[in-house]
């Protein structure tokens, strides 16, 4: 499996995550970010969609939306 790099919050301050990529093989998106661990946000969420061992929700801040966006971009053009 391969990985695609977009790209990644360049205000980390380590140079670290949140960072965004794409799978190669399956066109998937792949999310490298801060594990949600607030409870009340946790039982939101497994409020409409339940949790399964060895999933995990993902915070994304907004200035790494355009990568997403160019993630999803990536994906539609090998896609086509």
């Amino acid at each position: 499996m391969g990985l695609i790099f977009i790209g990644k919050d360049d205000t980390s301050k380590a140079g670290g995550s949140p960072a965004v990529f794409v799978d190669d093989e399956t066109n998937e998106l792949v999310i490298q970010g801060f594990t949600e661990t607030d409870t009340a946000t946790l039982a939101v969420i497994d409020g409409h969609s339940r949790t399964a061992p060895g999933e995990s929700s993902v915070r994304v801040p907004p200035h790494l939306m355009p990568k997403i966006m160019e993630a999803i971009d990536v994906i539609r053009a090998r896609s086509a």
